[in-house]
């Protein structure tokens, strides 16, 4: 994960994990993305035992140092946020040569790697408002005219980081798209602006191919398109509608064949945005929202593979 002393522990769901393996009596070992390393084709982990508490000013202590063929654990969670660069690549396939020699690692890392946050989507167009991948600006201007009203996002980032609103006849079309696309060398998304963005972007929880009933809407703040709590939105809870579970339900047989057991599916108006797969969060303000355990969700559907 990334560095515990830097997380929010009232909202971060990787602590939320830890405290549900701690209750579980589960032995845990935290590691950083520079304490994994391979010796002759065995991934090994130099890390700490640690012990996790439920408290906004001290929520962690790290205990002795271990250093240990990671195939030896029972489970990974890999809770490492974006941005996907070359490092988080090695990184599962790192963690893939744990998995090999016997350690359940969730989510599956061959699984993370080839299932882009942004680009997954299309694999269920249905689910999606028009939608283009390119790195040429020209190409985007086509769209724009053709949609009128567009968002613009890179392929690699999270928490509404570079996300652009674009209406035509904007006069800043070109400094935005020249920025975006680095100057046509880096493949950006556009999709139709979804206006519906005012309600609330939509968290959708899906544990082991089952959708949490309720989504976590991120509302965005007055004059802002993005509905990120990073970004400053608010969540509110919101009950799964009719659409909701249908996206899931197209969505879901794939989720369970890459063997993706926590996924997050971020859902604006009746369109499915995003299917993140490297380390969806929401656990922490829906169980303080419905009076629930949802990371114990996860740890029975973990459980039930070891």
């Amino acid at each position: 994960m990334d560095p515990i002393q830097d997380i929010k522990p009232y909202k971060d769901t990787s602590l939320a994990f830890l405290l549900e393996a701690q209750r579980r009596g589960w032995d845990i070992r935290y590691f950083e993305m520079h304490d994994l390393y391979l010796r002759d084709g065995i991934a090994h982990g130099h890390g700490h035992d640690l012990t996790v508490r439920d408290d906004r000013n001290s929520w962690f202590t790290l205990g002795d140092a271990v250093d240990l063929a990671l195939g030896e654990l029972d489970a990974i969670l890999m809770r490492k946020d974006p941005p996907f660069d070359l490092e988080y690549v090695y990184a599962t396939q790192i963690l893939e040569l744990a998995e090999n020699n016997g350690a359940l690692v969730v989510n599956r890392p061959a699984a993370i790697r080839n299932n882009n946050e942004k680009l997954a989507i299309q694999r269920f167009p249905e689910c999606c408002a028009p939608t283009l991948v390119t790195r040429l600006p020209a190409r985007i201007r086509e769209f724009l005219a053709e949609q009128g009203h567009i968002v613009v996002k890179p392929l690699d980032g999270m928490g509404g980081y570079q996300v652009f609103v674009l209406k035509l006849g904007d006069p800043n079309t070109t400094m935005i798209l020249e920025a975006i696309t680095e100057s046509g060398t880096r493949q950006v998304m556009a999709q139709r602006y979804i206006p519906e963005i005012r309600e609330g972007d939509k968290r959708i929880l899906v544990i082991d191919g089952e959708a949490y009933p309720y989504a976590l809407a991120r509302v965005p703040l007055a004059g802002e398109t993005r509905g990120n709590l990073a970004a400053g939105g608010t969540g509110k809870g919101v009950a799964l509608t009719e659409r909701d579970q249908w996206i899931v339900a197209q969505v879901a047989p794939f989720l369970r064949e890459q063997g993706l057991l926590f996924v997050g599916l971020d859902v604006i108006g009746d369109y499915l945005t995003e299917i993140n797969v490297t380390s969806p969060t929401c656990v922490r303000e829906l169980d303080a929202i419905y009076g629930d355990n949802i990371s114990a969700k996860l740890f029975d559907a973990i459980e039930a593979r070891l």
